[in-house]
């Protein structure tokens, strides 16, 4: 007689003690993996930006020093340029640049001195387009004034040297002197109140200036005003037919 088969017990409802969750089965990537697949995807892009930084800083190292090392040749030439032909040259070698600006207004300053007016301008202005700003500008624009009076354009000289003198962002020095050259003009002129006017801006600007002395003593070296006339009394007329009897007579 064959034994039925024991049937297997069903599992109960709701007894998952034999199911295996999906998740359970998934590590995750560590740091290095991770790292690992970043590399491998990237790498290469990662090495040529690093090779392109690396050859920037070199170049700009390089760059840089070259820079100094023009500077350096360009202040030696400087210091060698010792005559006016010498600065000539050097002007011309180096156009735009500080020191050619430089050694350009050694140039006006000497042809100033000289009495060659017209290349003291032309070389005041090509200071003052090269350089623009700065005490050395200011300074050109102050010797451009005085050579265009000395060339006999006194009408633009002394409007240069007004806009000198008035502007408050100029330093204290230049303004002084373009005051006090101002009442230098007007005295040479004859114009005594102009001179009182400009040697009053040049004591307020600054009491302390030599400048302010001299501008003191030009003020004091004007003619006295003269004295009002006073009128002579007219002799009254004695009417006609009339006869004045002097004393004793």
């Amino acid at each position: 007689m064959t034994t039925p088969a024991t049937p297997s017990q069903p599992t109960p409802a709701g007894d998952d003690r034999n199911l295996v969750a999906v998740d359970a089965a998934y590590i995750a990537p560590s740091f290095e993996d991770r790292l690992h697949g970043f590399w491998k995807k990237n790498g290469t892009a990662v090495i040529v930006l690093c090779v392109l930084v690396l050859v920037g800083i070199v170049a700009k190292g390089g760059w840089d020093y070259l820079q100094s090392q023009k500077e350096a040749e360009l202040e030696k030439d400087y210091a060698a340029a010792t005559t006016p032909e010498k600065l000539k040259s050097f002007a011309a070698a180096n156009p735009g640049h500080s020191l050619a600006a430089v050694a350009q207004l050694r140039l006006a300053d000497d042809a100033y001195t000289a009495g060659k007016y017209a290349d003291a301008i032309t070389g005041y202005e090509q200071v003052v387009a090269t350089l623009k700003t700065g005490p050395l500008a200011t300074r050109a624009q102050l010797g451009l004034a005085m050579a265009k009076i000395s060339s006999g354009k006194t009408p633009e000289g002394e409007t240069a040297l007004k806009a000198l003198a008035n502007d408050a962002a100029q330093a204290k020095g230049v303004r002084v002197e373009s005051a006090y050259q101002l009442a230098s003009l007007a005295a040479e002129a004859g114009r005594a109140d102009d001179v009182k006017k400009y040697s009053d801006q040049v004591a307020q600007i600054d009491p302390a200036s030599p400048w302010t002395q001299r501008a003191m003593t030009l003020r004091s070296s004007l003619p006295a005003a003269p004295a009002p006339a006073v009128e002579a009394k007219k002799d009254v007329a004695a009417p006609a037919g009339v006869q004045i009897k002097l004393p004793g007579k």
